[in-house]
């Protein structure tokens, strides 16, 4: 059950993070420095708010290191993550995941499934002090 409430924590603040950091980059970034750009530009700053959250709340809930514990932390954060996203973004912009996924730009569009691992993976990767 740890684990389980250490993953939901993960997700919302990375996805809250995400959340605020989305309009910033829509509504100034994007008209004036083009979307590939915007999303590469946004992505340092979501994997800093992945480590910083990825540790706190390794720590708050005392994950063990154990491989399992960890990963399924990650896990767990990253499927509330797809479902809220893909729910989301789909609803917003009326279209399927098919379409969402063949529109995304190849360069910005790797560098973010990329990010989606390591979000999964950020939990291992943080050590407990």
């Amino acid at each position: 059950m740890k684990i389980f409430k250490a993953g939901i924590l993960y997700f919302i603040c990375v996805f809250g993070a995400g959340f605020i950091l989305g309009p910033i980059r829509l509504f100034f970034v994007v008209p004036r420095l083009g979307t590939r750009m915007a999303e590469l530009m946004e992505m340092p700053i979501m994997i800093a708010v992945m480590i910083v959250a990825a540790r706190w709340i390794v720590r708050r809930f005392s994950v063990p290191q154990a491989l399992c514990d960890r990963l399924g932390m990650g896990i767990v954060a990253l499927c509330l993550l797809l479902t809220a996203e893909f729910s989301l973004v789909l609803a917003l912009q009326g279209i399927s995941i098919t379409e969402y996924l063949a529109t995304r730009d190849p360069v910005s569009g790797t560098a973010y499934y990329l990010s989606l691992g390591l979000f999964a993976l950020m939990p291992l990767l943080v050590e407990r002090r």
